[in-house]
Order: structure tokens, then C-alpha cells, then sequence
């Protein structure tokens, strides 16, 4: 059986900014920002983006495209060890994770989407919110987003996931745009642009250990990275793509779409209250569907502003769940035989009971989003990086170096000096300081 592969570069680009630029960016970055010191938060997530997120796609496009299989399978054929291949099954695992909290999520975006027609929540935002988050209703939205995302993930590498993003990103981008231009018009709302962009070193300094914990667990989360994401869509690359290339310019449109979702949230909120309010003060996964929602229900043409932002919202939920989905579809497919269509709806109907849960248990849901999810993907990535540095070793830079320029071929040495040491390190000690604040332990 033929393997898919991506129709255009430009494809796979969009595609693999769509799995980064979701609910990451949007839902949980705001979210994060504000429990997090606002500024002093967005300087350390920027430099782990740099630091950390750019080298560590690329050592996942290496994995996906030298072995041209799912997480699990890349590492079982490029090694010859089911040690390394079960490594690569905590991927395929941590996916099927992320997509059993994140469709519950989706499913409130689709409920908010469609309320704002009316504006039915604009009376009581927070009393909207408790009374759909979790619960049968919320089962119902789940359900209804999980098969949006089974429907293109159906349709296959180039009839569905490639062409729905290069459908999705440009629209985000262009309403994000005007959303943050209108925002930071408004009166008031410079404050939230301090908030948000005037560096806080003393909050740095009393909050070092949260804060880095938190920035890198928002960073992978955001990249889509330690779940196997981006070894699954470069496996589906040929040998003409500049890896270097492709993973910057993934990082720089995810990280900007980020930066532009902030730029909605932070002025709007002190625009319409003057200061962070309701769940947005202290973060917590209502945050956007209570504050903002409130600040929409009080400016002109509210109506017309929340169905933009809650569309974008829609469209890069979507987005990244198609990636989540996936990395289990290849799988079962490349490794037992299966057919796609079997496989995703078989993994569909997993999610939609594992999700359920979670949309029945607040107190599991916030577990598994926050805590859970950073663990994991920082121990995958983690992973991934010592496969990198030190199985395939050299051997990873005629990966790298495959459709580079010369400029970038000159870095290859120096990014694998990083994989095999500084970023495996890092990652490991901030896997330490989030299970020490895991435990309620402080170390500084």
C-alpha cells in the first residue's frame, strides 16, 4: 500500500502550524499569561520557543522523515529496539491524552460559537459557563467536535487535513488581526498592554521555578511537541524540504498567531474592566469562556465580536485536533495493517468515552489538561531528543541536511551539540520542578 504524502510544501507548513496555532495559543496562553506574572511569563515562554521549541521540531521532522512511519514505529525502525519503540508508543498514548480533554474544550467553543448569535450568555457569562461546562451537555458538544474531527481526518494526508488548513490558517490569521487592531483601540486599553508586554523582573525572581515550569509545558503544548505531532506529519515529507527552514517558519507563525491572541484578550479585558477579572485574574480553564465572554457583552457590536473570536477559536481548535487524531490513525495503520477508515473511527469512539469522562469530571479534567499534559509531552520530548542525539547521532545531520542552503547545513553541528546535551538536561530538570510542584514542594 502506497504511503500518503503532503501535495505542497506550502501544505504541509499550514498543516503543521494548524496543529501548533489551537487552543494553545488561544484558550490556554491567555490563561497561563495571566496566573503566570503576564510579562514576566511571555519573556521566558518566548526564549523557550527559541531555545528549546525550534531545535526540538527539528529533531522530530528528523525522526518522521528518515523512518517515513508514525512515533512508534520511527523509533522501533530506525533503532531496532522495542525499548525505544515503546518510547514512541508513549507518544501515540500521550495523544490519544491530549485529544480526550481537548475535545471537551472544543465542544464548549462550538456551544459559545453558536450562542453568540443570539448573545444568550451576555446576561450571566459565568452562571452560562457553570451551567454547560461539564456534564451531559457537554458530553453532547464533545461528541459533536470529535466528529468534525474524525470527518477530515477520514478524508486523508491531502483531501483532508492539507486542505482544511490551508483553508483554517489564513482565516485566523486575518481575524485575529483585525480582532487585536480593534482591541488595542479601545480606551483602556493600554493597561492591558502592560500587563501583558512590560517585562516584571521582580515577579520573575520571586516566581523563577512556576513560571519556567509553566512557560515550558505551554511551549510544547503550543508546538505540538514530546506527542509525536510533527513525526507524524514529516514522515509523510520527501527529501526536497529544508528542515531548518520549515521548522522556523513553523515556530515564528505559531508563536505570532500566540502573541496576536494576547493582544485580543489583555487590552479587551482592562478595556471593559480596567484591570483582569473574574477567572482571567487568577487563570483556570473557565477563563475565556467567563471574562471574555463578559467583556464582549459590554461593548458595541458585541455580538459581532464574540462570533469572530469564537470562530477563530473553532477553527484552530480544529486544527490541532486533526493532528491529535492522527498521530494514532498512522499508528494502527503503518504498524497493524489497518485502514483508515477503521482506524479513525475505532479511535474516534475511544476518545468519545475517554473524553466523556472528562466532560462528567471537573476535577479529573483540570488534571489531565494542566498537570498530566505537561509531564507527559515534556518527557516525550525529552525522549525524542536522546533518540536524536545519541541513536541516530550523526547520522541525524544528513537528515537535517537534506534540501538545506549552505547557511544552514553550517548550524547542524551545533544543533546536534544541544540535542544530545543542554536541551535533554533542561527538559529533564523541568520535569523535576513540576512533579516537586506537583507535590507541593517549593524549591526556591
Amino acid at each position: 500500500m502506497t504511503r500518503e504524502s503532503w501535495h505542497t510544501r506550502v501544505g504541509f507548513i499550514l498543516a503543521a502550524v494548524g496543529s501548533a496555532v489551537g487552543l494553545g495559543n488561544i484558550w490556554r496562553f491567555p490563561w497561563m499569561t495571566a496566573e503566570n506574572g503576564g510579562s514576566a511569563f511571555l519573556v521566558v515562554y518566548l526564549a523557550i520557543i527559541l531555545l528549546v521549541g525550534v531545535p526540538g521540531l527539528l529533531a522530530e521532522f528528523v525522526i518522521g522523515r528518515r523512518s517515513q512511519r508514525n512515533p512508534a514505529g520511527a523509533l522501533y525502525r530506525l533503532s531496532g529496539s522495542k525499548s525505544w519503540g515503546a518510547v514512541g508508543l508513549f507518544g501515540v498514548v500521550t495523544g490519544i491524552v491530549l485529544l480526550s480533554f481537548y475535545s471537551v474544550v472544543g465542544g464548549w467553543i462550538l456551544r459559545y460559537f453558536l450562542a453568540s448569535f443570539t448573545g444568550s450568555y451576555f446576561g450571566s457569562p459565568g452562571a452560562y459557563f457553570e451551567a454547560i461546562d461539564f456534564g451531559a451537555s457537554a458530553v453532547g458538544y464533545h461528541v459533536a467536535f470529535l466528529g468534525l474531527t474524525a470527518l477530515i481526518v477520514l478524508g486523508g494526508v491531502r483531501d483532508g487535513i492539507e486542505k482544511a488548513t490551508k483553508v483554517m490558517m489564513p482565516a485566523i490569521v486575518v481575524l485575529l488581526v483585525a480582532l487585536a487592531a480593534w482591541a488595542v483601540s479601545q480606551p483602556g486599553a493600554g493597561a492591558g498592554l502592560s500587563f501583558y508586554l512590560d517585562f516584571d523582573a521582580a515577579y520573575l525572581q520571586d516566581n523563577f521555578a512556576d513560571v519556567v515550569g509553566a512557560a515550558a509545558g505551554q511551549a510544547l503544548f503550543t508546538l505540538s511537541l514530546g506527542v509525536g505531532t510533527m513525526i507524524t506529519y514529516a514522515s509523510y515529507l520527501g527529501d526536497d524540504h529544508d528542515l531548518a527552514f520549515d521548522g522556523a517558519a513553523i515556530a515564528v507563525l505559531n508563536t505570532g498567531v500566540g502573541v496576536l491572541a494576547g493582544l485580543v484578550v489583555f487590552p479587551l479585558l482592562f478595556a471593559t474592566f480596567g484591570e483582569l477579572t473574574g477567572p482571567a485574574a487568577g487563570g483556570g480553564p473557565g477563563a475565556l469562556f467567563v471574562s471574555i465572554a463578559g467583556a464582549f457583552s459590554q461593548v458595541p457590536f458585541g455580538e459581532v465580536l464574540a462570533v469572530l473570536f469564537f470562530g477563530v477559536i473553532a477553527l484552530a481548535a480544529l486544527s490541532s485536533s486533526i493532528s491529535m487524531l492522527e498521530i494514532p490513525v498512522a499508528y494502527l495503520v503503518d504498524e497493524h495493517g489497518a485502514s483508515r477508515r477503521s482506524a479513525t473511527l475505532g479511535l474516534a469512539g475511544l476518545v468519545l468515552l475517554t473524553g466523556s469522562v472528562n466532560a462528567l469530571n471537573p476535577g479529573l479534567f483540570t488534571f489531565v489538561s494542566g498537570p498530566l499534559v505537561d509531564l507527559m509531552l515534556t518527557a516525550g520530548l525529552a525522549g525524542f531528543l536522546v533518540f536524536v542525539g545519541w541513536v541516530l547521532g550523526r547520522d541525524a545531520l544528513a537528515e537535517f541536511d537534506s534540501g538545506a542552503g549552505r547557511a544552514t547545513k553550517s548550524l547542524g553541528p551545533a544543533w546536534l551539540w544541544s540535542v544530545r546535551t543542554i536541551l535533554p538536561l533542561f527538559l529533564l530538570a523541568t520535569l523535576a520542578l513540576n512533579l516537586l510542584a506537583l507535590a507541593g514542594v517549593s524549591v526556591f
